[in-house]
């Protein structure tokens, strides 16, 4: 059976996001093996693509469209979509944070204080990855599950006409060419292989068309 669109995106976005966190975990652990400093252009990007993606699109949807259905067809996960759609409320703002720390760490490299800056924005973020890819475990295991069991074909045509709008550009082979210089920089950075061969293939067609 084929999964609907809805299912398909969110793996898909779970799977980029995931991918993002991680590389931002391994920039800061080899700059710190190597006693360096982070690569502060590519953290940007990386915190600026979760602030203008995830939280602005894929958390909206999943909390405004996804979730509302299925508490109206099942009483089954209603505290642990209580707890999800909390941590959307919230995770706006923390990776606003993140990108404010990170900005401060880089102004701040040459400060007295500079290595108790590091410390403190290296556990916050590591915090910050651990508690994001629990909460997509979640909604992997528990959520996307009851919505295949409990959701009716009604229900999964009004979420795929809403999700299939998604433009997010690790996932998308139609990303808006405004945000193509920062799908090229996380593309280019991001360990492989992470199943973003769509999106990759994307970059190298929008390329061909260009030199065309």
């Amino acid at each position: 059976m084929t999964p609907h669109p809805t299912l398909r995106i969110i793996r898909d976005e779970h799977s980029a996001l995931s991918a993002v966190l991680r590389s931002i975990g391994l920039l800061l652990s080899e700059s710190r093996r190597h006693g360096g400093l982070p690569d502060f252009t590519v953290m940007r990007a990386m915190l600026f693509y979760i602030d203008e993606f995830p939280e602005k699109v894929h958390h909206t949807k999943e909390t405004a469209l996804l979730f509302p259905k299925l508490r109206e067809r099942s009483a089954a996960l209603a505290a642990v979509l209580d707890r999800l759609d909390a941590d959307h409320a919230t995770s706006h703002a923390a990776v606003r944070e993140l990108e404010h720390d990170l900005l401060e760490l880089e102004m701040m490299s040459d400060a007295a204080d500079a290595e108790t800056r590091r410390l403190r924005f290296e556990a916050k973020t590591h915090a910050y990855i651990a508690s994001y890819l629990e909460h997509m475990r979640t909604e992997e295991i528990e959520v996307l599950p009851l919505a295949e069991r409990v959701l009716t074909e009604a229900d999964w045509a009004g979420l795929d006409s809403a999700f299939m709008q998604n433009r997010d550009p690790l996932t998308h082979r139609e990303a808006d060419d405004e945000f193509r210089p920062l799908f090229k920089k996380i593309l280019m950075t991001l360990p492989s292989p992470l199943g973003l061969g769509p999106a990759t293939q994307a970059l190298h067609d929008s390329n061909d068309r260009r030199v065309s």
